[in-house]
């Protein structure tokens, strides 16, 4: 969406440009995500997240609306939302993903969601038990004087 379309919508009363950014997120998506029918009872925090939330993910151009899908889909599936998830493999499904490639995004959701416990297990229980030289045991990263490693 163009600034002079932004600007236009934001001419008019809250409710009026909520429902027509509304319109608009359904024509990209094919429909409304349920939070954003949900906040339609506050119109300017409505219209403030739908023009944040677009200006990162629908407009700039160096990521296709399939790859913008299947992060959401590895990103929803990691942080576990499954409201989120279901949405946007829908979405994906509507842009032609395929089930193979909406099940690649998940796998490397797992696998990133996986080390990152693993991280961050192994780095605390190193560093309650360092005892050489406030040195993590697997990494040799020193640690922090505020306690991060």
């Amino acid at each position: 969406m163009d600034l002079k379309k932004i600007d236009k919508i934001l001419q008019k009363e809250p409710e009026d440009a909520a429902e027509e950014l509304l319109k608009e997120v359904e024509k990209a998506y094919g429909e409304v995500p349920y939070i954003l029918n949900f906040m339609k009872q506050n119109p300017e925090l409505l219209v403030t997240k739908i023009l944040y939330d677009n200006s990162i993910i629908r407009e700039f151009k160096r990521l296709d609306a399939k790859t913008i899908e299947l992060i959401s889909i590895g990103v929803s599936a990691a942080l576990k939302c499954p409201y989120c998830l279901k949405m946007h493999i829908r979405v994906a499904q509507r842009l032609g993903v395929t089930k193979e490639e909406i099940f690649d995004a998940i796998l490397i959701a797992g696998t990133l969601s996986n080390a990152a416990v693993l991280a961050e297990g192994t780095r605390a229980m190193d560093s309650e038990n360092l005892g050489n030289g406030d040195k993590c045991g697997v990494c040799e990263i020193h640690e922090e004087k505020d306690g991060g490693v």
